[in-house]
């Protein structure tokens, strides 16, 4: 028997919710959806994120009173192995705002596959792709 399965929703480790939330909600432009105990300006340790049919879930990495002042550089290099893929028609359109956000934008390059795509990375070092057929 296959299974009905619908939709996907990746889970982030952050270290910083506010600083996620300005960058997925005022850069990209993902919406709220869901979020634990919300307070103002993004102080929270969960939330469910959508833009469009794309969600993400967000979970600080520690919990407030433990937080160290500074990220774990180990932990920040292990993120490098995450690459979250979105869809994104426009890509020269994406690439000009991104740049103009001040992120580090590579691309948009065609590749070999068919696939025209720009890399830039999350404020944990998470790489995010935005992608169309070519």
């Amino acid at each position: 028997m296959a299974l009905e399965l619908q939709g996907c929703c990746t889970l982030l480790s952050v270290f910083d919710m506010p600083t996620s939330i300005r960058f997925y909600r005022d850069v990209l432009g993902f919406q709220i959806v869901s979020a634990s105990d919300p307070e103002p300006e993004g102080h929270f340790d969960w939330c469910w994120l959508k833009l469009n049919d794309v969600a993400l879930m967000l979970n600080t990495a520690y919990e407030r009173s433990r937080r160290p002042p500074a990220p774990d550089p180990t932990r920040i290099a292990a993120h490098s192995d995450t690459q979250i893929y979105i869809g994104c028609q426009d890509l020269d359109a994406a690439c000009q705002y991104l740049r103009a956000t001040g992120l580090d934008v590579k691309g948009p390059v065609v590749r070999p596959f068919g696939m025209k795509q720009l890399f830039f990375k999350d404020p944990d070092g998470y790489q995010m792709c935005l992608q169309w057929t070519a």
